[in-house]
């Protein structure tokens, strides 16, 4: 209950995006009172700068920004997973991967955003997801790489090695379905970073396809009449922010709740780790069973 309460301001204004246009009374880029009008019975957020609703333009400059994160989201941490998995079974891969981690890590997200961006004007949402899965991906595969090195060197991984399974199947039958809980956190955390990243492109005038009325767009050119209308900005920010730390706390609580995945064995030196949907059993059982 605790969890579904922490994503439940999520869920609502995502739905509330999704079916904004459906819901909004008005075109979005109908002018309806002069500009920055405070709130009112034709207007309940009042107006932005060019006398457009408030609340229609909310409506109207969700859904974009949200699905294009979730699409960021799903590719950085899908690509993530395979890699760390990758690496753990191949050091060399792995060695590989910390090294261009290290490097992504030193370079800022909007440098990136603006090289990528300005490089490929006619990129849109791609050269948003492209910059996305470039500094994304070697730090989340990183992650994955720790948690994939676990699962390596337990005894069922060993035995299907020994027994000269293919990588292919080392990969995504024996490690990643042993990583659903780094999955499940790290796609709550890449989703915030791509509503990061889609916010600040928009918010930098940079060339996307989400449309003139998206939520980063509406704080950028509503700040200078902040004092007039302060909904007209702090509507859509609250949006973002509801969003990514309701995400964020959700995670958190994913995490902090999750099952244990460890037992100790009749050693008291060894600990080991049962395979997925598998009952905790001390290391000569697991490594019976392969």
């Amino acid at each position: 209950m605790r969890r579904f309460l922490t994503v439940l301001p999520a869920l609502v204004v995502v739905v509330a995006a999704a079916l904004g246009p459906n819901l909004a009374t008005r075109p979005a880029e109908e002018a309806v009172g002069i500009p920055f009008a405070r709130p009112g019975a034709d207007s309940l957020l009042g107006t932005d700068r060019l006398g457009r609703d408030v609340l229609a333009q909310l409506l109207y400059g969700g859904w974009g920004l949200l699905l294009l994160a979730g699409v960021i989201a799903v590719a950085v941490t899908v690509l993530s997973c395979v890699l760390g998995a990758i690496a753990a079974l191949r050091p060399r891969v792995g060695a590989l991967i910390e090294g261009i981690a290290d490097f992504a890590i030193l370079v800022p997200a909007v440098l990136g955003i603006l090289l990528v961006l300005t490089a490929w004007p006619d990129a849109g949402g791609y050269g948003l997801v492209v910059v996305a899965l470039l500094f994304g991906t070697p730090y989340c595969a990183r992650v994955f790489a720790a948690a994939a090195a676990i699962v390596a060197a337990s005894g069922y991984v060993e035995a299907a090695q020994a027994s000269g399974e293919t990588l292919p199947h080392l990969v995504f039958g024996e490690v990643i379905p042993n990583l659903r809980e780094v999955f499940a956190a790290q796609l709550g955390l890449r989703f915030v970073e791509g509503v990061y990243v889609v916010s600040t492109a928009s918010f930098l005038q940079l060339p996307t396809t989400l449309g003139a009325s998206n939520w980063a767009v509406m704080v950028r050119e509503n700040s200078s009449g902040m004092l007039l209308n302060p909904w007209s900005v702090l509507a859509p920010s609250l949006a973002i922010g509801v969003v990514a730390v309701s995400v964020n706390l959700a995670v958190t609580s994913f995490d902090q709740h999750r099952s244990p995945r460890w037992t100790r064995a009749h050693d008291p030196a060894s600990l080991v780790r049962s395979p997925v949907g598998g009952p905790e059993l001390p290391g000569n059982a697991l490594e019976e069973q392969g």
